[in-house]
């Protein structure tokens, strides 16, 4: 669901910029000290990474001709809380956009909002957390997961389409465009949802107090652990690494459900803007995306370069929440 910059006018972009860079800040504000201190900044900075190697897997969506991806916020808010999430997601789409040019940079704001700002303040807050509050179990795990990840999949499709709306792309007509975004991130939504799902279960065998503590509650009592925190961290990486590194390899080639919406809208997955700022917006991301379309310079190495991205985006969501963390206790000893 990336966006590419030809779907945004400019206003329209500048605009999510501001939307988005305003709910950053209102993460870095609302996070606790005590969600990015100690093993929970490690876990936030590995789970951004292996959300990273995750989206670099494009299954095939049978029957379509289409293939999808997970976005990963509704998995980091169960794990870390909404905050905290929404900063590893954003630390994900800006590597994602900066160094491998995938999403454009004009449009970098509106994708942090449709692929993080919905399902980490919007869809968790609202659909995920209430039903978990009534008890963790396997039942109740599996149905948040599927619930929130089919809504927050089809609220940011459904946002693509305003926002090319809004921006006056005319070659995307709004009835037909949304009939095809909508079904096709629908039955994403749904595989996205079976593997939030398998996760967290593994997750509440294995430390079901990481999901207690999401939801901003204490247990009465000890929950039963089979894991410490730093082997669930480790096991992660390992699992970012092996994803990026080797399975991502045999993703499925075909268009994504924004660029099968699109050729079946407009007959083209790809649209031009030649406006100063659309130019602007390329020449910058040329320079930045050094390993463009997840390859090497030599043309080769999607695994190798995977890994690559993986580290950088952990590395990112580990800086971000130390620098936060460190507002937060200045602040805290200023009062």
């Amino acid at each position: 669901m990336h966006m590419a910059d030809a779907l945004l006018s400019p206003a329209v972009g500048g605009a999510f910029y501001a939307v988005s860079a305003g709910a950053l800040c209102l993460a870095a504000h609302k996070v606790k000290r005590a969600d990015l201190e100690g093993s929970k900044l490690p876990l936030m900075a590995v789970s951004g990474a292996f959300v990273f190697a995750a989206q670099m897997i494009n299954f095939a969506i049978p029957l379509t001709g289409s293939s999808g991806h997970i976005t990963g916020g509704i998995l980091l808010a169960a794990l870390l809380g909404s905050y905290p999430a929404l900063l590893a997601v954003a630390a994900v789409l800006v590597v994602q956009c900066l160094l491998f040019a995938d999403g454009g940079l004009l449009a970098l704001g509106a994708n942090i909002f449709n692929m993080g700002v919905i399902p980490c303040l919007v869809v968790w807050p609202l659909v995920f957390r209430p039903i978990i509050r009534r008890g963790l179990s396997k039942k109740s795990v599996t149905l948040a997961s599927m619930l929130s990840a089919v809504l927050s999949l089809e609220l940011g499709a459904f946002c693509v389409v305003l926002q090319t709306l809004a921006s006056g792309v005319t070659e995307l007509p709004f009835a037909t465009f949304a009939a095809l975004m909508l079904p096709i991130h629908l039955a994403i939504g749904a595989v996205e949802g079976l593997a939030t799902a398998a996760l967290l279960c593994f997750v509440l065998q294995a430390r079901p107090e990481l999901l207690a503590e999401a939801l901003g509650s204490t247990p009465a009592k000890p929950l039963p652990a089979r894991l410490s925190l730093a082997k669930v961290t480790a096991f992660a990486a390992v699992l970012a690494v092996l994803i990026a590194g080797g399975v991502s390899l045999a993703a499925s080639n075909k268009p994504d459900g924004l660029e099968w919406s699109m050729e079946h809208t407009a007959g083209s997955s790809e649209l031009d803007r030649g406006t100063e700022v659309h130019q602007a917006a390329q020449i910058a991301q040329q320079k930045t995306a050094l390993l463009p379309d997840y390859e090497l310079p030599n043309g080769e190495g999607t695994g190798a370069a995977g890994v690559v991205g993986a580290a950088l985006t952990c590395a990112l969501a580990l800086g971000a929440g130390a620098i936060v963390s460190s507002l937060k206790r200045r602040s805290k000893t200023a009062q």
